[in-house]
């Protein structure tokens, strides 16, 4: 058995002797032991939350920072190759322009699938109107007939 599995965040004879052992001599040394045992299982997702918190606090901080060099890579730093870091700029650029275009024809899409969905529904209703007269139910009051 290695050391990682003597030692986990789980009630083993290793970390209870530990517990003790920290208690004994500075408590605490015990009481860091006894939160170990305790809470040690959330480590890996505590760990997992934070880094991923600060990544969307950074990642906000980039969106105020538009309009100028380097937009949206604010906490990037130059290369020192001045034509690098002019050819990078102009790349972001153009793929900043790409997005826009193609959030510009998503949105068209959008539009025209609304626009045929409620083609559709109005078909459909202008059908069900029909051949609910046909049956000779006649008309709903408040509906126009079509």
């Amino acid at each position: 058995m290695n050391q990682s599995a003597l030692i986990r965040p789980d009630w083993t004879p290793a970390t209870i002797a530990l517990m003790v052992l920290g208690f004994v001599v500075f408590w605490p040394l015990g009481l860091a032991m006894l939160a170990y045992i305790i809470f040690g299982g959330r480590l890996k997702n505590f760990k997992k939350d934070a880094n991923d918190t600060v990544d969307g606090m950074f990642a906000s901080c980039r969106g105020k920072f538009r309009g100028g060099r380097n937009r949206g890579h604010a906490f990037r730093s130059a290369t020192g190759n001045a034509a690098f870091d002019d050819w990078r700029d102009a790349e972001l650029a153009r793929l900043d322009e790409e997005r826009r275009k193609l959030d510009e024809m998503r949105e068209e899409f959008d539009a025209y699938s609304r626009e045929l969905r409620r083609a559709k529904d109005q078909e459909e209703f202008d059908r069900f109107m029909r051949e609910r007269r046909a049956r000779g139910q006649g008309d709903v009051p408040g509906f126009p007939a079509t």
